[in-house]
């Protein structure tokens, strides 16, 4: 057993284990310590090491929406389908179309709706609030061709896509049917809870966060810190994804607490062998495919008939 075997022998999960160890070996865990174009390259062999086919039928076009690159992704057979807005992880400095072009296209194929990926420009070079104005501009551009449309995305997309789902409510439009958020960051405190107690977690550590908090560089703003909103009513339902190994768990709490008591309704699956970014580990461990299952169920359930999925016990 080798160094970065034993580091993570610990864990209850195989999946996650061999996860995360295939995972060291293309992205160190000091890559913040990188050059922004060391960690894109880092990421990039790290996402292309993992990616699998996308699924028969699932044809994607890449084009702009509100001037915005993104892909957007059909499924042979539903030609008036929902559809779902994408944004994507990497901590608002990695990633793109490519980095989760496989996840797009499952929930395409498994919740038989439409996807569009948006790839919005990422920090330091364009900080706050350049990727949240790229997916405003992108969802008012698709909302404009279709109505039946829910919002979502994984850590630093998920982020985004609450924010987007307070301005289309500030706004009265586009009228969003659900959010589906996978790890999300959304501004909570990072000297309390998870952020604390898994300050040190495997594959994101607190003091990643912060770092990608401050190359963000949107703290103060709603809609860069969605927890800081004062009024959640009128929000869509939301689906949230908490890892327990995971310094951003308990943000999917707060944001539930807060929508909950607005009157929205708000589910959270809470996962607790699985850790940041398991997204990608949905092939090597039971636990991450069944949460993936949920996802997509949870994307097929707000897509087609605007509510959330039964809670599964």
């Amino acid at each position: 057993m080798d160094e970065i075997e034993t580091k993570y022998a610990w864990l209850e999960d195989p999946g996650i284990r061999d996860f995360l160890i295939a995972g060291e070996r293309f992205y160190p865990p000091d890559a913040v310590n990188f050059t922004m174009a060391e960690q894109r390259a880092f990421y990039d062999r790290y996402c292309a090491h993992f990616r699998k086919p996308r699924p028969a039928g699932v044809a994607a076009e890449d084009l702009r929406y509100g001037g915005v690159p993104c892909r957007h992704y059909r499924l042979a057979g539903t030609e008036t389908a929902p559809v779902l807005v994408y944004l994507h992880g990497g901590g608002f400095v990695l990633g793109g179309l490519d980095s989760h072009d496989d996840v797009c296209a499952e929930l395409c194929a498994g919740a038989r709706i439409d996807v569009v990926a948006v790839d919005y420009r990422l920090a330091p070079e364009h900080p706050f609030p350049a990727a949240f104005e790229d997916g405003w501009a992108a969802l008012k551009a698709v909302a404009s061709t279709n109505a039946e449309i829910i919002i979502g995305g994984d850590s630093a997309g998920g982020n985004l896509a609450a924010a987007l789902c307070l301005k289309a409510r500030d706004e009265e439009a586009p009228r969003l049917k659900g959010q589906v958020l996978i790890y999300p960051g959304l501004g909570g405190d990072m000297d309390s809870g998870s952020y604390v107690s898994q300050s040190h977690a495997p594959g994101l550590s607190t003091a990643d966060v912060r770092y990608y908090r401050d190359t963000y560089r949107g703290g103060g703003s709603k809609f860069a810190e969605p927890l800081r909103e004062t009024d959640f009513r009128g929000l869509p339902p939301a689906f949230m994804v908490a890892a327990a190994l995971d310094p951003l768990h308990d943000d999917c709490f707060a944001y539930a607490a807060a929508l909950r008591a607005a009157g929205v309704h708000a589910q959270v699956r809470d996962e607790p062998l699985l850790v940041h970014a398991f997204l990608r580990a949905r092939n090597m461990s039971l636990p991450a495919r069944a949460s993936f299952e949920a996802i997509t169920q949870a994307c097929a359930s707000l897509a087609h008939h605007g509510r959330l999925p039964p809670e599964m016990t």
